[in-house]
């Protein structure tokens, strides 16, 4: 039997993914699991199959040698799809009986396959997560005793899988899994860019200046950078400059020395000192008093500074990521906001589109996402949202963005009376159906993925205007003047006044 030591590895990764919820590279980690997996079966390929439930396939998200070549089975397809529907390992060379599937594999995937062992991967409460999969033995054939490893590892990546955000869209939603950081849920081509920014930021040294709109996941971002950096060991130290009374700033930043202030007995060192071989994030840099601007923008020059009230020099290598709300180009024009410091933050630009121009699809993963988490955080298993509800959901403006809309989910999880979320179990602050005028593109009506989505039109139709008029507070007249249609029009499609709610 293997040791011990990929097993041991992979749940380190879960307990810290557990404790921290770093957004890490989801993609990027499955990968190095698989390629262990490979090293300590002695085999030539690994594969990991993600079973999405309510679309009974597994995808293949990550296999050695493979990087862009996506394998989907349906369950009960293949071997992997037999272990996914009977729930029991498979073992075996390439014998006749699986000739057909597995040289319809190996020809898709340009491999000889000469023998093969699979595993089902369970979470922690039991739910049918996935397949893990090995490919010819080095010495031949698998035995128990890698059957046993191979087990043992399956378990350490169930409980992998728990720990990410991925397990959310393993059991929700009928779109096709997508995942790029931990924790940061959204497919769209705008949300699409923002990782790639990340990415690439994260791959270096550079400055980074993260803009967007309050709760649209700033600091989410700003740790994915971090934490897919080679600074990831190191501290993440986070300096909240708006929350700061302005003659507490420098000192929280630069530290002070013995006799500084009234008070200073000793001296004592900064957020910037304690930052050093890591990252500080700078939140909400466009609150930062112009005297502290200064001085940070000498740090941000030669990485070096004075302690409030010292002579000696200090220094330390430690990235900035810096993020806003504000317009500092504004800031800069009202002579609020230093322009050379402007230019030295905007080194790397990351910008978050307001939710609203994400559009239906990541609204719906993020519904899915922030339901599921709920009700799994507040005990609730069986609770269920109900059509009505997620049509309430998909009117609403969402001024707050992402931290409005986990709010609304979150709060109607914990007091649902019953075992389903009703549109009126939503608490929805101030907000319209679509988007306010020159606030950006409206959500659309969402497109069926598959054609088990397609439903009546009138159904869809009644759904949205049942959530429109409750996002205008049951106002009738108003909800059909947004909607564009008569008063007497808006009734009549709802059938009647008896089912206006």
């Amino acid at each position: 039997m293997a040791d011990t030591t990929e097993s041991d590895w992979i749940r380190g990764r879960a307990q810290a993914l557990r404790r921290d919820r770093a957004p890490i590279d989801l993609e990027a980690l499955l990968d190095l699991v698989v390629v262990g997996v490979a090293g300590q079966l002695e085999a030539e390929r690994a594969t990991l199959y993600l079973l999405h439930a309510a679309r009974g396939e597994l995808v293949s998200r990550v296999a050695t040698g493979l990087t862009d070549l996506t394998i989907r089975l349906a369950v009960g397809e293949g071997v992997a799809g037999r272990v996914a529907m009977t729930g029991e390992s498979a073992r075996l060379l390439a014998m006749e009986e699986e000739s057909v599937t597995i040289s319809r594999f190996d020809a898709l995937t340009n491999f000889d396959t000469r023998s093969l062992l699979a595993v089902p991967v369970h979470g922690g409460d039991g739910v049918l997560l996935g397949v893990l999969q090995v490919l010819n033995a080095d010495s031949g054939g698998f035995t128990p005793e890698d059957e046993e490893s191979l087990f043992a590892l399956a378990t350490q990546v169930g409980a992998l899988l728990d720990a990410t955000s991925l397990r959310s869209q393993l059991q929700t939603g009928q779109q096709p899994l997508a995942f790029r950081f931990n924790g940061i849920v959204g497919e769209s081509n705008v949300m699409q860019r923002v990782y790639d920014r990340a990415a690439r930021a994260a791959r270096t040294d550079a400055t980074v200046l993260i803009r967007g709109a309050s709760g649209t996941g700033k600091e989410l971002v700003a740790r994915a950078v971090h934490a897919n950096s080679e600074r990831s060991e190191g501290p993440l130290v986070k300096v909240d400059c708006g929350a700061l009374p302005e003659q507490l700033v420098e000192n929280e930043l630069f530290g002070h020395e013995r006799g500084a202030f009234t008070g200073a007995s000793t001296g004592q060192d900064g957020k910037i000192a304690a930052a050093d071989g890591g990252t500080l994030f700078l939140d909400e840099i466009g609150e930062l008093p112009l005297v502290a601007q200064t001085r940070l923008l000498r740090f941000l020059q030669d990485r070096s500074w004075f302690r409030v009230g010292g002579t000696k020099l200090h220094s330390a290598d430690v990235r900035v990521v810096a993020a806003s709300h504000r317009d500092l180009e504004d800031a800069v024009a009202q002579g609020a906001f230093r322009q050379d410091l402007y230019y030295r933050l905007r080194v790397v630009e990351i910008t978050l589109p307001d939710l609203r121009a994400r559009g239906h699809g990541d609204l719906d993963r993020l519904i899915d996402h922030f339901f599921w988490e709920a009700t799994r955080r507040y005990n609730h298993p069986t609770l269920s949202l109900s059509g009505e509800a997620r049509a309430l959901l998909h009117a609403h403006s969402w001024p707050g963005n992402v931290r409005e809309l986990e709010h609304v989910i979150t709060s109607a999880v914990v007091l649902a009376p019953g075992t389903r979320v009703l549109a009126d179990g939503l608490e929805l602050g101030p907000g319209t159906p679509g988007a306010p005028a020159g606030s950006g593109p409206a959500l659309t009506p969402r497109a069926p993925s598959t054609e088990q989505d397609v439903r009546p039109l009138a159904e869809i139709e009644r759904e949205y205007l049942v959530a429109a008029l409750r996002a205008c507070g049951g106002n009738r007249s108003e909800a059909a003047r947004r909607l564009g249609i008569g008063r007497n029009t808006l009734l009549r499609k709802l059938k009647g006044p008896a089912s206006v709610p």
